[in-house]
């Protein structure tokens, strides 16, 4: 088996940055084939809604298996890795956007919120018992007119609104709305481990680039995950572990070089050390 593909948004001609794509219109790319199996682990470089209208059915983000049925609104953030079923038996839409998309059109605001919703160390991916049938409906009426300077600008609305109104659904308990001031911080950490875990798992290491103690660091990071800066870090690593061990038929001497470790001993006991089972374990197990 290949490495997890990495993969861009490839909207249709004048949608660069958004898209809305029915589940049958994806199901015939796929039987028309495509450049990568999204019946398989892939990687996207975007943010996509998965949005079920009828039937039921499920779908995998990260390792997890989630049931989906009408009604079911499924986050899937930038970086993370899916997958759809193959057969699916269900409609309903894929809204994919790209993280410029986001920060050109959207209040900054409301940016704080949506970074949230999809940020998948703070929230469920899920949300159940929605009415995505006039967002999409909105949609899809806006999409259809001619292209315009300002339809980009009314469709980042129309789904910064629906964004909104679904972190309301989701009940969710942000602390972002009483520390403000700490998110964006805490969003450049996240990003800075995303790229640099390969090279760097010290918590000072990280505070340095952002210009900021250890100790601020880790108060930033507790307010959000109720956990310390040490503890994010090595869970992230752990994640890209097990993304390599289930896509992947490399070696554990290889997946360790790729992740950053020097000797395959210290790889075995830092995953066994959060895990309680061995990397040969935990890939046997599923």
């Amino acid at each position: 088996m290949e490495n997890i593909p990495n993969i861009a948004f490839e909207g249709q001609e004048n949608t660069k940055e958004f898209e809305v794509l029915s589940i049958s219109d994806l199901s015939a790319k796929i039987v028309e084939g495509l450049d990568h199996n999204p019946n398989k682990p892939h990687r996207i470089t975007f943010f996509a809604l998965l949005m079920v209208t009828e039937g039921s059915g499920f779908h995998r983000v990260d390792l997890k298996e989630y049931p989906i049925k009408k009604g079911s609104v499924l986050k899937i953030a930038k970086g993370q890795v899916h997958s759809f079923q193959e057969d699916m038996d269900y409609k309903g839409f894929l809204v994919i956007f790209t993280e410029d998309f986001v920060l050109k059109y959207f209040s900054k605001y409301s940016v704080e919120f949506i970074s949230h919703l999809y940020n998948y160390h703070l929230s469920d991916p899920l949300v159940e018992n929605t009415n995505c049938e006039p967002f999409i409906e909105q949609i899809i009426e806006e999409m259809n007119l001619e292209p315009s300077y300002a339809q980009q600008n009314i469709l980042a609305k129309i789904l910064e609104l629906y964004l909104l109104r679904l972190e309301r659904e989701a009940n969710s308990t942000i602390k972002s709305t009483q520390h403000s001031d700490y998110y964006p911080l805490f969003l450049q950490f996240n990003n800075l481990v995303e790229s640099n875990f390969r090279t760097t798992r010290n918590v000072k290491d990280y505070a340095q680039k952002l210009m900021i103690s250890t100790k601020h660091l880790s108060k930033v990071v507790n307010v959000f995950t109720l956990n310390t800066a040490k503890h994010f870090i090595d869970q992230y690593v752990v994640l890209e572990i097990k993304r390599a061990l289930l896509s992947t038929d490399k070696s554990l001497k290889e997946i360790s070089y790729d992740i950053g470790f020097d000797e395959v001993t210290n790889f075995t006991k830092f995953f066994k050390k959060h895990t309680d089972l061995t990397p040969k374990e935990f890939k046997s197990s599923f």
